[in-house]
């Protein structure tokens, strides 16, 4: 917890790193390749009338509107691609709308940790409130790689002598699978 609590948020942050940030009026078909062809599976969203960054879009929600949309009579899919950002963020994700959860590069690792589990997110932007710039995203992965690196130099709790299934980590039973010929409607479906 110490260790949590005395290093900063810009202290996990790599010297080098891609970032991709999308206005909110550009089209949904754009994004996505863009993501795509950046191998990054989130973008922190930046709406121009605000002047403020105002979500984040992920490989999730292209994922989750497709399915939605998938047999829906209202809307053609091939109508979807045509949207901008801005018009999914009004029309369609609605119920999962939230505001922005950010974190400023002087945070404690220990508040991002708590953000992150606190806001139930995968992914929270560090971004610099005297400039505004988004740095860097954070994700569970990142921080535990980071531990990873100190471990060698930090006192070992005794949990870390059991295994995963003595700690109720993990699915053991009930999995959901799929055969690689399976259709993706249908093991969006599962879920």
């Amino acid at each position: 917890m110490r260790f949590m609590r005395s290093h900063k948020c810009y202290d996990i942050v790599p010297t080098s790193s891609k970032l991709v940030v999308f206005d909110t009026t550009l089209q949904v078909k754009k994004a996505f390749f863009a993501l795509v062809a950046n191998g990054v599976r989130a973008a922190p969203l930046w709406e121009s009338k605000k002047q403020s960054f105002v979500g984040m879009l992920t490989i999730t929600d292209f994922i989750n509107i497709l399915h939605r949309y998938y047999k829906s009579p209202m809307v053609q899919i091939y109508e979807l691609e045509e949207h901008k950002i801005e018009t999914w963020r009004e029309l369609y994700l609605q119920e999962t709308f939230k505001p922005l959860v950010n974190i400023s590069p002087d945070a404690s690792l220990f508040d991002a940790v708590y953000s992150l589990i606190k806001n139930k997110i995968h992914r929270l932007p560090v971004i610099d409130p005297i400039s505004g710039n988004a740095l860097y995203i954070l994700t569970h992965k990142r921080i535990l790689k980071f531990l990873q690196l100190f471990m060698s130099d930090m006192p070992k709790p005794a949990f870390m002598k059991q295994n995963l299934d003595e700690l109720g980590i993990g699915t053991y039973h009930n999995i959901a699978f799929i055969h690689p010929d399976t259709p993706i409607i249908k093991a969006l479906n599962i879920f």
